[in-house]
């Protein structure tokens, strides 16, 4: 046992202690930062960790992703149109082949990987089938009853059918033939980049009207938070809706559309924060040794109440994307050919019966950023609240 600043450091430390007067009122333990203390209680909850895991999970398929693929969003290959993740493939006349939807026979590599569509020769309506020429291999589908089948130019029926994985298109095609997991990056890079600015923009413009309107009080502040009541009566979505048609369709105005409405809610909030803290002991102390007001508000004031801040900066973030895919889906978002989850959703409605995995797809993704913030957000509000310490 040895002793360090006249404490002794024990080799067992459930150990007695022994009665030195320097350690007979020693009560220690490691200090933490706010940060470290906020982290610590934001781990041991699940959702939190969760909600952070779906964001870094997301982002890094939206920014990092289009570096690993070989196609781009606006990429088309009308011969390979609605093929899904996974599809059945038939083994007939020594070759791989699958039927899509649109009735092409598609011929396939081994492993799934799709070679091209095989030409047709003729049809028949009536009987409901199609001669196909494989390189001088004929073949027919017959497409009178499901599941499809084929036969070789014998009349043999197909050997025997498997279900194989889109090696060329792992997360399938659209109804244009473009690669669903290339759309599905760039569609959640845009709604990233459009919810992050607008937050950005509600963070600036709310802390800012917030802050100036419970600080200076008085007239000032009622004139400021008549204007916010003005902005809150109005039906936000209509409003931004207006601003949508008016402006050019494109990232720029859904970002100046959700900026100049979606940051009342954080004005009322920093409102509140500040008015609680503005009599306090450290302001008054401020005030007394000459500090100006917007040292006070900057120095001191917003840094306290950026717990807050930060909780409904990550409230509003699920919000714009959701706002975004919205007015991507009723045409007034992001313009074609540029992918949006929105635009993805809209443009997969005809096929919902034929290919439902083109709309489960994006909105799977909407529903994972939405959650992981507000996971995330709630993780928060509890590691930041000094009542649920313990």
């Amino acid at each position: 046992m040895t002793e360090r600043h006249g404490i002794p450091d024990m080799d067992d430390p459930w150990g007695r202690l022994p009665a030195y007067s320097e350690a007979r009122e020693f009560i220690g333990g490691a200090s933490r930062t706010f940060a470290a203390d906020v982290w610590l209680r934001f781990r041991r909850k699940f959702t939190s960790i969760l909600g952070l895991f779906l964001i870094l999970i997301v982002s890094l398929f939206a920014f990092v992703g289009p570096f690993f693929t070989r196609f781009s969003y606006e990429d088309q290959n009308l011969e390979y149109v609605n093929i899904p993740p996974f599809f059945r493939a038939i083994e007939c006349g020594g070759g791989l082949y699958h039927i899509t939807p649109g009735l092409k026979l598609i011929r396939l590599e081994d492993g799934g990987r799709l070679s091209g569509a095989v030409n047709k020769v003729s049809a028949d309506q009536a009987a409901k089938s199609a001669v196909f020429d494989d390189g001088g291999k004929k073949l027919v589908m017959d497409y009178s009853s499901r599941p499809y089948s084929l036969l070789d130019g014998e009349g043999r029926r197909a050997e025997s059918t498997l279900f194989v994985r889109n090696m060329t298109y792992p997360l399938g095609s659209d109804s244009l033939g473009r690669d669903m997991m290339a759309r599905l990056m760039y569609g959640a890079r845009v709604s990233l980049l459009v919810a992050l600015t607008a937050a950005l923009a509600n963070l600036v413009i709310g802390v800012f009207f917030g802050s100036v309107s419970a600080y200076c009080g008085g007239s000032v502040d009622a004139v400021m938070m008549r204007v916010v009541d003005i902005i809150s009566t109005l039906p936000l979505t209509l409003y931004v809706i207006l601003i949508m048609v008016f402006l050019d369709a494109g990232m720029t105005g859904i970002v100046v559309a959700l900026g100049t409405v979606y940051w009342v809610n954080m004005a009322r909030v920093v409102r509140g924060e500040i008015l609680s803290l503005k009599g306090r002991d450290f302001v008054l102390a401020s005030r007394t040794i000459g500090s100006s007001s917007a040292v006070i508000l900057v120095r001191h004031l917003i840094p306290n109440a950026m717990g807050s801040i930060l909780v409904t900066l990550t409230m509003l973030i699920p919000q714009a994307i959701f706002m975004e895919a919205f007015l991507s889906f009723i045409g007034l978002g992001i313009p074609a050919p540029l992918a949006s989850l929105g635009t993805m959703c809209s443009d997969a409605l005809g096929m919902l019966r034929s290919s439902p995995y083109q709309l489960f797809e994006p909105a799977f993704l909407i529903c994972a950023l939405t959650f992981g913030f507000n996971f995330m957000g709630d993780g928060l509000r509890d590691a930041m609240d000094p009542k649920l310490r313990k």
